[in-house]
């Protein structure tokens, strides 16, 4: 029999831990002396640790390696658990590989500027315009894609001539943020009158008094607008006054890469 110290050496696992091994049910002792309370082992049950040990470095609980221990000698049913462990494995990974992603992101943003993004926040009077529509309830914010598709799809062969004031922008209608079917409407400016086609609706906009903030970059960025937007309204007297919109100055129309876009968000505001 091995005191638990000796055990512990020769398992390469800390007294403590064998504690808890046995509290768990995982590993427990060969024999515990009543009166002193004192944990002996046997040299048998070091694979057992040995196991348990590998088990926990593959990311195993110890509910899952008390269910695997109990079939470590069934190879079928032990493949199952590895191959079920590798696919969690796998999905870990990528959640960790997005995180990293927005870690960098925002120790980048730092070192750009140590004190904070700054944004230029303007009063601004949109101007009435006429304007080429598509409103649609789509999945998500990021599908907003295919109703410029089908702008383009339905008004390629009209000759629409684009606007002296040129704004393409999207409006978003519901009254909260939604992770699904989001009521989106895009818009462009254009010159002349045109029919309407299956989707496409012709229309005059009205003038509107905005808040906006021009940035250079992703659409990520659009949260951090967003708070010195609001900073800015509350702090100047002025309340939040209809549904806002983006303004796309350069949008994957023109570029690829989302470090070129320009978009102007929109905020329309009265004075309180």
């Amino acid at each position: 029999m091995l005191k638990i110290g000796e055990f512990s050496k020769l398992s390469r696992v800390s007294i403590r831990l064998l504690r808890l091994y046995d509290e768990a049910g995982l590993l427990t002792p060969a024999s515990t002396d009543p009166f002193t309370g004192y944990r002996y082992y046997n040299e048998t049950q070091l694979p057992i640790a040995n196991r348990i040990t590998a088990l926990k470095e593959m990311g195993f609980t110890h509910a899952a390696i008390a269910e695997v221990l109990r079939c470590y000698n069934t190879p079928e049913v032990l493949e199952r658990w590895l191959l079920l462990r590798r696919t969690e494995a796998k999905a870990e990974e990528k959640e960790a590989q997005r995180r990293l992603r927005l870690l960098e992101t925002a120790i980048e943003r730092l070192r750009k500027d140590k004190v904070h993004m700054k944004y230029n926040v303007t009063i601004k009077t949109i101007p009435e315009r006429y304007v080429a529509s598509v409103r649609q309830i789509i999945p998500c914010y990021d599908r907003e894609g295919d109703l410029w598709h089908i702008f383009c799809q339905e008004t390629a062969r009209m000759n629409i001539q684009d606007g002296d004031l040129v704004l393409c922008t999207a409006i978003f209608h519901d009254g909260e943020h939604k992770e699904t079917d989001v009521d989106v409407e895009i818009q462009k400016t254009v010159l002349g009158i045109y029919p309407d086609t299956e989707h496409v609706k012709f229309k005059t906009v009205p003038a509107v008094q905005v808040a906006s903030a021009t940035f250079q970059g992703s659409y990520s960025k659009i949260g951090e607008v967003n708070e010195v937007v609001a900073a800015w309204v509350r702090d100047n007297g002025y309340a939040f006054d209809g549904l806002f919109f983006n303004i796309y100055h350069v949008s994957p129309h023109e570029t690829r890469n989302p470090d070129e876009f320009v978009t102007e968000v929109c905020y329309p505001v009265k004075r309180k």
